[in-house]
């Protein structure tokens, strides 16, 4: 519990948790895609049987996945079943791990977190404050390139990570945060006595047999496979009941919706249309769609399409409703954001420029422009089916008002590479991000220096709107602040949002204790200790 109330800052999200988590947080490049596509499609067994729960992943979590610098969705995913974090920040509240509470001083500054005494290490070494201080503060070292730097260190100074005690460390904010509990959530602890002489946290050799105190311990890998997880008999929040959990790796989509209707594997995330093929009833599968408070968009890059004007013509000549119907079947499986902020979300407004289809308008506005004829890059994953589908109906839409559109899509971590760049050579780009509940965590992506603005654009009036919510704590002012920001983010031109869809968790019946598992963003589930096999 909170021992000193705190403004909750909560979405009203439609999940029953949302471990975004941080995504300012849980995404080194957030903008990043889930890519999909051909590849080693072998298993660990032939059925899935006994107290095995396997979960075919679209992607290779690699063999360096570590608390530092993993950032991509299946790394990700594979820490939660490794490590823990102090607590996790959620639609839903506070849900604590190592932590077991926090104070938070009188002057809102310093958060004081008391741990657990009863938690041990996968190898049997106590875990305690040293193993907390030992982690943030390589989180704030700049050159181990941690994800959640940007959550820590400000231009006003960084997080000062204190040990009180053998189990209480308190962190104080450089600057008053109404978003300082969520920035410092979510964040997976590693142990100080195995990382302590690194140097280099993202290859070593430790990466590969990983120590943690999450509810399973890491027994073997195969590259382009599969990962395979044996439960941690000592996890502290109780040893988990399916003593197997395997991360069957299926880039293929179409190879995923047999092997799940064979009974291969046990659960997969499928697209409406997927689910739509497949049959679920008779082949003993179940259906749960939930939100991640993901935005997917379409971006242009102001470094090449300098003229503002220009940008808001070209997004008259969209449809996002045409693309969503399309890509996601039913409104049931999906909901419009108008900004970048994910709808539910209580800082959330429509009262922003919509860009609602207006052909003639798109037209006249590129005539003033002087920009007739134009030709546009659109970049793209190609391994995904609803970013290929999306592409063709953007080249379509944007012929009806004389623009060429050379679709050119590409492996989609080749595409996220290239977009750092503010010269690379697209002119578009899809892509699609899970942040945090807070406005604030949205910054890495929207202020005009930030790692992620791959927009590349430089709006002064937008940075002073971040900075202003950041240290805000009147919420009423704070709903002012962040509205003015979605308005001023719209009118650039170069940011559409287009969809904020549901993820489809398709699953065995013999799976219970979802609910007590919690379904959330990115990891898919809080807990994986509490799923069960009948």
């Amino acid at each position: 519990m909170i021992r000193k109330k705190l403004k909750r800052l909560t979405a009203l999200l439609c999940v029953s948790a949302l471990a975004i988590s941080t995504l300012s947080g849980c995404s080194k490049d957030p903008t990043a895609e889930d890519s999909t596509g051909a590849g080693n499609n072998s298993s660990v067994t032939q059925t899935a049987t006994g107290n095995t729960f396997t979960y075919a992943i679209g992607g290779d979590p690699g063999s360096n996945v570590n608390v530092i610098t993993t950032s991509d969705r299946f790394g990700l995913m594979t820490i939660k079943m490794i490590y823990s974090p102090l607590l996790m920040y959620n639609a839903d509240g506070e849900n604590w791990f190592l932590a077991k509470s926090v104070d938070v001083s009188d002057d809102n500054l310093t958060y004081t977190f008391h741990l657990r005494d009863d938690v041990k290490w996968s190898d049997g070494e106590p875990f305690t404050a040293d193993d907390v201080v030992f982690t943030y503060e390589a989180m704030e070292d700049e050159k181990n390139g941690g994800w959640a730097y940007s959550q820590l260190v400000y231009d006003q100074g960084k997080v000062k990570i204190e040990k009180i005690d053998e189990y209480t460390v308190a962190m104080t904010m450089p600057f008053v945060n109404a978003s300082a509990l969520e920035m410092l959530s979510n964040i997976f602890i590693m142990p100080k006595h195995i990382y302590e002489n690194v140097t280099d946290f993202e290859n070593n050799e430790f990466n590969v047999k990983p120590v943690g105190t999450g509810p399973y311990v890491m027994s073997e890998y195969s590259a382009g496979s599969y990962v395979k997880f044996s439960k941690n008999e000592n996890y502290f929040l109780g040893t988990p009941n399916i003593d197997t959990i395997i991360f069957q790796i299926i880039e293929n989509s179409n190879t995923a919706m047999l092997a799940i209707q064979s009974g291969e594997v046990n659960a997969w995330i499928g697209t409406p249309s997927e689910v739509q093929q497949m049959k679920i009833d008779e082949n003993n599968l179940k259906t749960i769609a939930y939100s991640e408070g993901r935005v997917g968009y379409l971006m242009f890059n102001a470094n090449r399409i300098k003229d503002e004007k220009v940008r808001q013509a070209l997004l008259f000549a969209l449809n996002r409703d045409e693309m969503n119907q399309a890509c996601f079947l039913s409104s049931d499986n999906y909901e419009t954001p108008w900004s970048f902020i994910p709808p539910g979300n209580e800082f959330f407004t429509e009262d922003v420029e919509k860009y609602e289809q207006n052909i003639e308008k798109s037209k006249q506005m590129l005539k003033e422009a002087g920009a007739e004829n134009l030709k546009i890059k659109l970049g793209f994953a190609s391994s995904d089916p609803v970013q290929q589908k999306q592409a063709v109906m953007v080249q379509e839409q944007l012929k009806q008002v004389g623009v060429t559109v050379e679709l050119a899509g590409g492996d989609a971590t080749a595409l996220s590479n290239a977009m750092k760049d503010p010269d690379n050579d697209y002119d578009a780009y899809f892509g699609g991000y899970i942040m945090g509940i807070d406005p604030d965590t949205f910054s890495s992506l929207f202020e005009s220096t930030a790692a992620f603005n791959y927009m590349h654009y430089d709006y002064p009036e937008i940075d002073k709107l971040f900075k202003q919510g950041r240290e805000e704590t009147d919420l009423t002012k704070r709903k002012e602040i962040y509205t003015k920001l979605q308005q001023e983010l719209q009118n650039t031109g170069c940011f559409y949002p287009i969809t904020s869809n549901k993820r489809i968790l398709v699953v065995s019946k013999n799976v219970s204790g979802i609910e007590e598992a919690k379904l959330v963003p990115v990891y898919t589930f809080e807990d994986t200790s509490k799923l069960k096999m009948e």
